[in-house]
């Protein structure tokens, strides 16, 4: 006797998440064609979604940020400073790609703006004004109405006040940054449902001129990637060895970049750049720590994900942005992406950070971030090759540099 074949239910659940995504896009898609009218009824769908991503962005990154700077080892970056340096050095320039790319190649998106306010900054300086009076906002008022600088200033305090405490209030406190980054995995599981419901409903409402705006804003992200991964990088780790940096900058892509491309987690990468390393002949002391933190905070490929994301909002809403409010982006980017949750697609949950520089609302934020999450299949797993062949490059090139500076000065 045979035994029964699983239901349709079950078999969608075994499935990877990737998957699902591309079914429920597919599904969106051929429901807006074939059934207009069905397909605008959908929008309920993505606007819960939408709301869940608003719930649960906020709480992320306060006990994300605290969590991370609380739990960070006395000491610990002595003995990689030069690694360091390269890391936050390639994080930043990752940023100033993206913001120069989407100056040169401007991308425009199909949001729902009505009954939402934007209030545009003047230029610089009332920029910085608002960042100001948002970084002194109430804390519980930031987290209420989704004051990111002002979440991220008191993310930053209590981290690194709590630093000084006892070893079981920062467990308790890592425990709880697990606790959130679960609710979080569960949230974007139902990612496929949400863009089914996004897709349908802008699709039949707008027509399929999305979509050309959707691979517009997938090439000029996936093209600064590959930049970075090509010229900038290579830039970076010439002027640490000077020597041609291809032959070291290809073997990262190839043994470690790939693998990071079809399992979308840089922690997941971890012993394959750890192994690789080795292989390497480098320093095992300076690696096994490099590599795991590396997987933390080297995050060029979210950096650019956060800039063309933003930048795609602002050019959509007409919001002018002068060079120094430029830098300020590829600054605070740079941040966020040190800060950007392990989980796949945990760079576009900072989004909203980044758009509050230019008064854009959580609303419209959101709505960006889940334009992210459409696109999330390729540009995911291109961050996570970017970030984690990154790793392995940077910890390669400071310490071969550190070898040939003690033999030159030996």
């Amino acid at each position: 006797m045979t035994a029964p074949s699983p239901s349709l239910w079950l078999r969608l659940k075994r499935l990877s998440l990737v998957t699902q995504i591309i079914i429920g896009l597919i599904a969106g898609i051929a429901l807006a064609l074939f059934a207009p009218e069905v397909a605008k009824s959908t929008s309920f769908i993505g606007k819960v979604f939408v709301s869940a991503l608003k719930a649960v962005a906020p709480i992320l990154v306060f006990v994300l940020v605290m969590a991370s700077i609380a739990n960070h080892k006395h000491g610990q970056e002595t003995h990689i400073r030069p690694i360091l340096f390269l890391y936050l050095l390639g994080t930043f320039a990752a940023a100033v790609v993206a913001v120069v790319a989407s100056t040169l190649f401007p991308s425009s998106l199909v949001l729902a703006t009505h009954d939402v306010a934007v209030t545009a900054p003047g230029g610089i300086s009332e920029v910085l004004q608002s960042l100001l009076l948002s970084v002194v906002d109430n804390p519980v008022s930031a987290l209420m109405n989704a004051n990111f600088i002002g979440i991220l200033a008191w993310a930053i305090g209590m981290g690194v006040a709590i630093r000084h405490a006892g070893d079981t209030t920062r467990e308790v406190l890592g425990d709880l940054s697990n606790g959130v980054t679960l609710i979080v995995r569960l949230v974007i599981r139902f990612a496929p449902l949400g863009i089914f419901g996004l897709v349908a409903s802008t699709l039949a409402t707008s027509g399929f001129g999305a979509l050309i705006g959707y691979v517009h804003l997938l090439a000029v992200l996936l093209g600064c990637m590959l930049f970075v991964a090509l010229v900038m990088n290579p830039v970076i780790v010439f002027w640490k060895l000077r020597r041609n940096p291809y032959p070291l900058v290809l073997m990262c892509l190839r043994e470690s970049g790939i693998t990071a491309f079809f399992t979308r987690s840089s922690a997941a990468n971890i012993p394959v750049n750890l192994e690789l390393s080795k292989r390497l002949g480098l320093h095992e002391d300076t690696y096994s720590v490099s590599i795991p933190l590396g997987a933390t905070i080297n995050m060029a490929g979210a950096a650019i994900t956060i800039t063309v994301l933003t930048l795609a909002a602002v050019h959509t809403l007409g919001i002018a942005v002068d060079i120094p409010t430029a830098i300020l982006l590829s600054i605070v980017a740079a941040i966020c992406a040190c800060g950007a949750s392990g989980v796949a697609g945990g760079s576009l949950l900072l989004i909203p950070l980044a758009c509050s520089l230019f008064g854009i609302p959580s609303e419209i934020a959101m709505q960006v971030v889940a334009v992210g999450f459409i696109i999330g299949v390729l540009q995911d797993s291109a961050e996570t090759a970017l970030n984690s062949s990154t790793d392995v490059l940077f910890t390669a090139a400071a310490c071969l540099g550190e070898d040939e500076k003690a033999q030159r000065l030996a």
